[in-house]
């Protein structure tokens, strides 16, 4: 598993809504069971509710996405298989997002 990983959501009833999640995790605490995880929410069922610094649109497997950076949780590890991307050239913006729902900054 690698940080910036990007998975099909496990859960029959989300994936609807959020059909990927990001893997957020550093490696160096990969010995834990769980991944700390953000949703990549479909953009159409979000629309109204978009803040640019926290949630960035992203273009993926020709759909329009948001990282849903305020549901960032963890999930069991072995819930996610194979990875099916990966997000690493946002890596920046990514991280951006995780600081500013942190700091405000």
């Amino acid at each position: 598993m690698a940080q910036f990983d990007v998975y099909s959501n496990p859960s029959k009833k989300s994936k609807v809504y959020y059909p990927y999640l990001v893997d957020v995790q550093n490696n160096f605490i990969a010995d834990l069971d769980t991944r700390i995880v953000i949703p990549l929410g479909k953009a159409s069922y979000f629309e109204n509710e978009i803040m640019t610094k926290l949630q960035i649109k992203i273009a993926y497997e020709e759909q329009e996405l948001l990282l849903m950076t305020p549901q960032i949780s963890s999930i069991p590890r072995n819930s996610l298989q194979n990875p099916v991307g990966s997000l690493q050239h946002l890596q920046q913006e990514i991280i951006d997002a995780l600081d500013f729902a942190i700091t405000g900054i």
